[in-house]
């Protein structure tokens, strides 16, 4: 894939308590590797990835990895405008991270409007799964997912599992929102960007007709 060439671009931001593993999870997804310790994110960190969607339809992630530490909060805020997507990450052995993940998820939504930002939730560390170390039940995650609107997915840095899908399914995500209309391109707003938007224009077309349901000629009521 020649990484220069790129149809969109969707700028996601990791979001949820220090030490839940967020920086691991983008290590592992951008480069396949795994440290056992890795230094707590300062403000911000960035990474670049990229992505087909669909044969021909490359898209360029821009990932904005903030900090936990209510320090840095006012930093990472300025961030949230201009995003796209979200991972918000809660350590299944950790109750405490799982039950901010309403706070982070209020204000991120309350920062954004008019804009909108779809989520991914990710329960991180699933290698730890064991009876005595597992504080969050897997039934109980995808509930609060099912309640704030959103997929949920169980996922481990250490081994890989799940990584990749929770970024894929993120993007796939973000991309049907752009093509169905419930993200628009707004001029001056990061979050996406388009290099032809006649082509994305001439897509949503097609998609609108394809899900446009066959009239009934021989309709009586």
């Amino acid at each position: 894939m020649d990484l220069t060439l790129w149809q969109y671009q969707f700028r996601f931001i990791m979001l949820g308590d220090s030490t839940v593993g967020k920086s691991s999870l983008l290590k592992r997804y951008t480069e396949d590797l795994f440290l056992e310790s890795i230094n707590q994110t300062v403000g911000v960190d960035f990474y670049v990835h990229f992505l087909e969607v669909e044969p021909g339809v490359r898209v360029k992630l821009q990932f904005w990895d903030t900090a936990g530490q209510e320090r840095f909060r006012s930093v990472t805020r300025s961030y949230y405008r201009n995003s796209v997507g979200g991972l918000l990450v809660f350590d299944i052995t950790s109750r405490s991270s799982f039950d901010h993940i309403k706070e982070w998820h209020a204000e991120v939504c309350e920062r954004v409007q008019p804009q909108k930002v779809l989520f991914v939730l990710v329960g991180q560390k699933i290698d730890r799964d064991t009876h005595e170390e597992r504080a969050v039940s897997q039934e109980e995650a995808q509930k609060l997912a099912g309640q704030l609107g959103m997929p949920y997915v169980e996922a481990s840095a250490k081994t890989g599992q799940n990584v990749r899908e929770s970024f894929e399914l993120l993007t796939r995500r973000v991309y049907q929102g752009l093509l169905s209309g419930e993200i628009e391109l707004q001029e001056g707003w990061d979050g996406v960007k388009c290099v032809a938007p006649q082509a994305l224009q001439l897509q949503r077309n097609s998609v609108s007709k394809a899900s446009s349901p066959t009239k009934n000629k021989n309709k009586c009521c």
